[in-house]
Parts: structure tokens; sequence; C-alpha cells
């Protein structure tokens, strides 16, 4: 579930890092074999329980030493789809024990398949996980067995694994038959896809990745049977998905209606839900040559690393509202994500995400289902999940940094220290409490053992080139040379992108030879370290003493002025830096060892957790949206711009009729000095240009002239409150009880509607007010906000800000100002809201209403997404 809390953009996280560490040591020889063979020896004891205990049962419950029937055992609902009955275990880990070199046990397995499975049972499966285990496990041991005969041994076997997977991949193209191509979620094994009677049919949304990660194994399965049907089908819903993307973010949703193609849920992420489709896309372009695979990728990707991005984390944000955090917690599947950055060749990101997911691997012994911002546990289970070993490896393969040796290392300790039970590994209930659950689910076979195997492996060790193959999203291996099987029967496929021209930019670093990266073997280490403390903030840090007489005396947090050059040179002298984020923001980060002394490194590290306590002090006093109507000709009220509120001056909420008057543009324009026309402020409402001091420096100025109230503008050109979260401003550390005035923050986007309609009709009238007021009333009465019809401008009261949420605080390179997200839509979030306006007034039409046009038009598609960002929130 997604919960209601308010919290800063994680984006602004204060990073620490403490002193240098040395460079890894090159781990010996006979270490890595030691690691290897235990990892041999941990799955041994895993398979050998599955067959001794469980057998022909899809699962092994290893806290009972029995296995997991599909209706003998209480249901655990949706994950139960993954069992059909099938001997799920076995066949997902056949290829496991190719690598492994067990080739006798591996003989005998085919044998066991071939011997006792059965496909044709009546039960529903899930069409995606039949797909990635199932149909992939027997596509794997396919080209193992190939390999294993043309080296000379399995000289009996006859493709017996290929005519499996076809019969299942005919057994799951029933879903397909959808209008739009996307398979439904389910499939029954006999009777394919037939209404209630055999409990499928019904359903009417998937998740994109239960639909996009069905590529690899269909066009496997086409290309080594030589029938296109599967291939067609798979590309026909991965088509479908890319024109459904949401055109300007080009981000895609987590769930999908199978039949409109509307999105049911608008939040987007490389987590679950969507995580393995971004991953097919690219590895379809590597196992298939199509370019058009790659182009799409390459797009949605430079989206993700746009908003989804936010070193070392990675957010879900609303399709629509793309710079809107949609959750203030990331779930561990996107573990798999800097795997794949290996694979395009993107690999800073990819070192720092995956050094976050260490550490917080270490403060919990293993990653939690789910985590927050500030890396506390959200869900706390832990079903021994492979990805971050995956990753792991990869960043090994790139970087041949022995740092991943000693990574791997930690996970097979944890592994065997708190998983392993004497029937097997047991997933983890909760990471904090170290108690089980009763499952061990077959990717732990079918994955975690084939990297760590992988990690740790000379390549004399292995039976054959893991070069030669790609890995699907379940570890199994297909041949990269299917790229040159015939697919000349294929049906003609509808290119979506005809007319359109590849850029090739897309095409830069796609497939690298990661051996000429990493000239430096410190780079990787280099990246790391900022993040490596910023996990665990409560190290304790030894007392130093400043001796007499050196060096100023430390800068206090409440007293730091951003735009105050001997404050930034204090902060160089530390080794805190500032970093100007895309939206006009800044990011503070310690460099400890950039400090000109330790003594210097220290007071660095007292600020920052100086600046961490004030801004949950801050927090704590968030406050909902304001709004600044335009009541006079010829608007009536009809555009309300959203404002962000103050944390000083007059409390519009306690205002029953707001504040109202004339706008004025200041002089100066900033607001930073006496202003040289107060003559004209006087009695109006004066508007003014963020930066060069604080806003309470500001309010004082106008509030001396005589204004009656204040609206800041935002500087940063091209911000909204479209896709940035809500501002508020803060004081500037002292008392600021002397300012009475309202004062309020407008983006850019919406302080230009003002600018320019004053521009255009001189007099602009408006009320300031805490919620947008009915045409008519002057402000006397409040809109009703219990209708069915009420609009998005009624504003309701903030929620408690839980403390847990909060990571630190944010301020801006001229100005003191605390942004605001929250897992909730914010009432009033869209640009400009009409409130209710019965018949439209005659208005002049000629210049300035086309940018009133504009404003109806813009305002319409934010209603709608907002109205779909509320039914998106769980």
């Amino acid at each position: 579930m997604l919960h209601s809390a308010t919290m800063l953009p994680a984006s602004l996280l204060l990073f620490f890092m403490g002193t240098s560490i040395r460079l890894s040591e090159t781990m010996s020889r006979d270490e890595r074999n030691k690691l290897r063979n235990q990892v041999v020896e941990m799955f041994d004891h895993a398979y050998q329980n599955y067959m001794d205990h469980a057998y022909p049962a899809d699962e092994l419950m290893p806290l009972t030493c029995r296995g997991r029937v599909r209706g003998l055992e209480p249901s655990r609902g949706d994950i139960d789809d993954a069992l059909g009955m099938f001997s799920l275990t076995l066949i997902d880990t056949l290829d496991t024990l190719a690598l492994l070199n067990k080739t006798v046990e591996f003989e005998e397995a085919v044998k066991r398949v071939l011997k006792d499975v059965r496909l044709d049972n009546d039960i529903v499966v899930s069409v995606f996980e039949t797909n990635i285990r199932v149909l992939g496990g027997l596509l794997g041991g396919h080209s193992m067995a190939i390999m294993l005969k043309e080296s000379g041994q399995m000289l009996w076997y006859q493709n017996e694994l290929l005519h499996m997977a076809k019969d299942l991949g005919l057994r799951l193209l029933p879903a397909f038959n959808t209008s739009s191509g996307l398979p439904y979620p389910r499939v029954n094994l006999r009777y394919g896809v037939r209404g209630p009677e055999t409990r499928t049919g019904t359903e009417t949304d998937t998740c994109t990745a239960c639909a996009g990660t069905i590529i690899l194994e269909f066009a496997a399965l086409s290309r080594f049977t030589g029938d296109p049907t599967f291939e067609a089908h798979a590309r026909r819903a991965l088509d479908f998905l890319w024109e459904k993307r949401q055109r300007n973010s080009n981000l895609v949703g987590t769930t999908i209606n199978i039949h409109s193609g509307e999105w049911v849920r608008r939040d987007s992420g490389v987590g679950a839900g969507i995580d393995s489709y971004y991953e097919y896309l690219m590895k379809a372009y590597v196992l298939l040559g199509d370019d058009q695979y790659l182009h799409r990728f390459n797009t949605h990707y430079a989206s993700i690393m746009k908003y989804i991005s936010q070193p070392p984390l990675l957010l879900d944000v609303h399709i629509h509202k793309p710079l809107l955090p949609a959750r203030t917690w990331m779930d561990s599947l996107l573990a798999f994500f800097p795997g794949l950055q290996v694979l395009k060749g993107d690999i800073r990101p990819a070192i720092e995400t995956h050094e976050m997911l260490y550490q917080v691997t270490k403060k919990h012994n293993f990653l939690p289902e789910a985590f927050t911002t500030d890396f506390r546990v959200h869900w706390a289970q832990h079903p021994l999940r492979p990805e971050f070993a995956e990753s792991t490896y990869f960043l090994y393969k790139a970087t041949r940094d022995p740092y991943y040796l000693e990574v791997g290392r930690t996970v097979l300790e944890n592994l065997n220290r708190f998983a392993r039970v004497p029937c097997g590994f047991a997933a983890m209930k909760d990471v904090r409490t170290g108690s089980h659950e009763d499952r061990m689910d077959s990717f732990f076979l079918a994955e975690m053992f084939k990297y760590l195997f992988l990690l740790f492996a000379e390549e004399e060790d292995l039976p054959f080139n893991v070069e030669d193959y790609i890995f699907t999203t379940e570890a199994h291996l297909l041949p990269l040379s299917l790229s040159t099987a015939s697919n000349s029967q294929a049906p003609p496929v509808v290119n979506s992108m005809a007319g359109e021209e590849l850029d090739d930019s897309n095409f830069e670093w796609t497939c690298p030879n990661t051996r000429l990266l990493f000239p430096d073997p410190a780079f990787p280490r280099n990246l790391r370290e900022p993040i490596r403390s910023a996990v665990d903030k409560s190290c304790l840090r030894p007392t130093i003493h400043r001796e007499p007489g050196m060096g100023r005396p430390p800068l206090r947090a409440q007293d730091f002025m951003a735009n105050n050059p001997e404050h930034l040179e204090l902060l160089r002298r530390m080794g805190v830096s500032l970093i100007h984020l895309k939206d006009g923001r800044v990011q503070l980060v310690q460099h400890a060892t950039q400090a000109v002394s330790a003594v210097a490194a220290e007071d660095g590290m007292r600020f920052m957790q100086e600046m961490m306590e004030l801004s949950s002090q801050q927090q704590k006093e968030q406050l909902p949206p304001r709004a600044v109507q335009i009541v006079s000709h010829p608007f009536f009220g009809r555009v309300v711009l959203t404002a962000g509120p103050a944390q000083f001056g007059m409390d519009l909420s306690k205002s029953s009729s707001g504040v109202r008057g004339f706008v004025t543009v200041a002089e100066p324009y900033n607001g930073c000095s006496e202003l040289s026309n107060g003559e004209i402020v006087e009695g109006r409402i004066a508007l003014l240009q963020r930066g060069q001091c604080m806003f309470a420096e500001k309010a004082r100025h106008i509030q001396k002239a005589g204004a009656i109230g204040g609206i800041v503008i935002d500087d940063n050109e091209g911000s909204s409150s479209d896709t940035a979260p809500l501002f508020q401003m803060a004081g500037d550390g002292r008392s600021t009880d002397d300012v009475t005035l309202p004062l309020l923050f407008l983006f850019h986007k919406e302080g230009n509607i003002l600018l320019e309609a004053l521009k255009e009709y001189k007099e602009v009238e408006v009320l300031l007010s805490d919620k947008a007021r009915d045409r008519g009333t002057d402000g006397a009465e409040e809109e009703d906000c219990s209708t069915e019809e009420k609009d998005h401008s009624c504003s309701s009261s903030s929620e408690p800000v839980d403390q847990s949420q909060v990571t630190t605080q944010e301020q801006t390179a001229e100005d003191s100002v605390v942004g605001q997200d929250s897992d909730q839509p914010v009432e009033g979030l869209g640009s400009y809201v009409p409130v209710d306006v019965g018949e439209e007034p005659a208005v002049d039409r000629d210049s300035g209403s086309q940018s009133v046009d504009s404003v109806m038009a813009d305002w319409q598609e934010d209603l709608e997404a907002f109205k779909q960002m509320e039914k998106d929130e769980l």
C-alpha cells in the first residue's frame, strides 16, 4: 500500500562521505576457488533437499521439509499462480545444473522432466511466470542439451525439451487472443481462455512487465522451431505497449487495461510491475538484432534517467507528472537495474545505485522487499531474490574491481548464516527479526546460484563460453546464434517507426567492451565513497578538539545563506559543495577528504547533521497549498493559480475572506532592498522575483512600503506546479514575528500568467486565500467542497508528517525553500483551476485572450490527469 506521507524530494538526500578507503585488494585465486566451491555446496544443499523432500511438487517448503502442492496448502493469492503442477523447480533449475558442471545430474533431470512432467493440467497459471520460468527453463535446458550433444555427450537427445516447450507455448497462445494483443494475465493449461467456467478471461488488467516480458522466450521458440507465430504475438504486445506510452514523458504505467489500452495505474518506475519490460527491450535487440527494440529502449532509458533516477535512488513517478514522486519507497526488484545499465554501458549510475543497495543489504542482512528513501524497512520480507547478486556479477564483469567479489562473499555469508535451514534455504519473513517463511522459490535455484557461481568462477571453470548466450529475466540461457536463425516465414509486422529516422546517438555505448572502460581501477571506488555512509548515519564519530586559534568557528545550519559568498567559502573549507539540480534547487554533498583539515571535515559533518535536523523541524510545519485567484475583468475568478505558502506572515487559512487587492511589480523586482516605488506599492499586492536574498527579507521590504501582500515568482524558467513539487517558503533563521502580511510563491509558468494579464489589462485584481472562492462572492463565502462536482481548487488540511519518511532539507541557491512531496495528490496542484463559472461573460478576444484559452485547455488535461492519479493511489 502507498502511504499518505509528506516528505522532501529524495533527490536532496545529503550524502556523507567518510575518510578515503584503500583500494580493494585483489582476491587470491585460492580464495575465489573456495567461494566458488561454497556456492556449489550451497546449491547442492538446496537442490538435493528439493529432490528428496518435494519432487515432483512445484516447490520445496524448507521449514516443514515437504513439497508445496497447489490446492493442498493454504492459498497465498497471486503468488500461487506460478505453480502449475509441472515440477516447477526442476524445470527452472535445468540450465543451472549444466552451468555448474553437473552434467550427470543435468542428464538425469532432463530424463525426469520428459518422464514425469505433464503440461495439460486443469489449472490456471500466470502467463508471465509460466513463460519466464517454465518455457524459459525448457528452452534453457534445450540449449544446454544441444551444447552437450555437440560435445559428444547426451547423444540420445532428440529435441524432446523443445517439443515440450512448443506444446507449452501453444497452451499459452490463447491468452493473446485480445483486441490489443496484450495477453490475459492467466490461462488454463488445459482449456485456454474460455471465461468463468475455466476461471479465465474475466480479467481486464495486466501489469506492463507481464505483457512485455515475452519476446525472448517466444522469439527463441519461433527460431528454434521455425514457427513464426510465437514471435509475432510477443512483438504485437510490445508494439501496443510502445504505442500507449505517455508521449510527453515517454514513460509507461504499471498496469494497463488489456482491452482498451488505458493505463489503470499511472505510476512508473523500474521495479515491480515494469522492470523486465525495459530489460526485454534491450535484450531483444541483443538477441534478435532489431534496431527498433534498441530505439525504444533508449527512448525509455533517457526518460528514466531524467525523471526516475535520482542517484543513487530510483523513485517511481507519475507518467503525466514525471517530476512528482509517486511513492516514498523502493522495492527490491529494482536491484536488477544496475546490471541492465552495465549492458547499456552506463556504468556510473550503475555503480552508485548498486552501492546504495549494498549498504542497505549490510544494514539489514538482506534487501527488504521494500525500503524507504531513508533506508528504513517498508516491507520486511525477503524471498531470497537474486537481482542484487545479478547486478553484482555484471558490475564485476564490467569493472573487474575485486570489491564486487567481496560483495558476493557478503551475500554468500548472509545466506548461510540467516537463511540456511536443514532442508534447504528459507525465505526471510522479517529481515529485522530474522524470522523465516516456509518457502524456497524456484528462482532461487534458477538465478541466485548461477550469478554467484559466475562471479567467483574462472573462465576455465565454465563448461562453455557464457558470452555466447544471453540471460533471460529468469537467468535462462539462450544462444546468441538465434539472431541468425531463419525467420523468413514470419508474417509482416507493422513498423510503428515508419518514416521515423533512428537517432544515431541512441546507439552509443550499446554493447561496450567493458575491458576498455576502466583503465583506472580507482574509478568505481571514487563513485562508491560518497554513498557509503549515507545509509548508516548513526555511526559514531570521534570527538576532535579544536586547537586554540585554529580556523574560524563552524557555520551553523540555521545561519546559512546560500547566496552569501563567505558562507560558500566556509562550506568549501569544510568539504561541502553545492550541486545545482535541474529544477533550480541545490543539493548539499560533503566530501570529507576535500576539507582543508580533519577539524574542518568534522565541522562539515556537524553542519550536515544540523541541516538534516533543521529539515525535520521544518517538515513538521508543512502547510497546504494556497490560491491566487484572478478576480478582475475578464477573468472574474475563473483562473486560480496554485501557490506555495510561507512559514511566516499572515496565515490565510485563518482568514475567512483572504486578502484582495491590485497587483503591481516591485522595484527593484527582487525586493532585496528598500523599494523605489513604495508610493505605488502601498495598499497593493507586490510582485517579486525569487532570488538574491531571503524570502523574509523581501517580505519586510514590501511591508515597509505599505503593501498588503506579496507574490514571489520563480526565476527558474519553465518551472511549473504541473511537474514540480509544491514549494513552501521558510524563514531566515531569525524571528519573523514582525512579518504580518501574506506572502505566496508562484512557479515561473503560473507567474507568467499573472504578469501577462498585468501587461494586457494594466489593472489586475487578485485574491490571496487558502482556497478558491466562488465567482461573485467577493471572497465572502467559501466554496462548497463537499459536492460531487467539487473543484481541485478546494484544499484539504495537511496530513501530519511521518518523520520516518523525512530525509533532509532542501535549500535553493538564493532562497531558503522547503520542497513538499506527498504520496497523495495535493488538491489544487494544477496550475490553473477554474471554479464553477456558470455562463461565460463576454470577453474581449483580442491579443490578450490567447493565454486564457490556453489556460482552459491545459487545465482540462491536468484535471483528467489528477483524477486518474487519485485512483492510482493504493
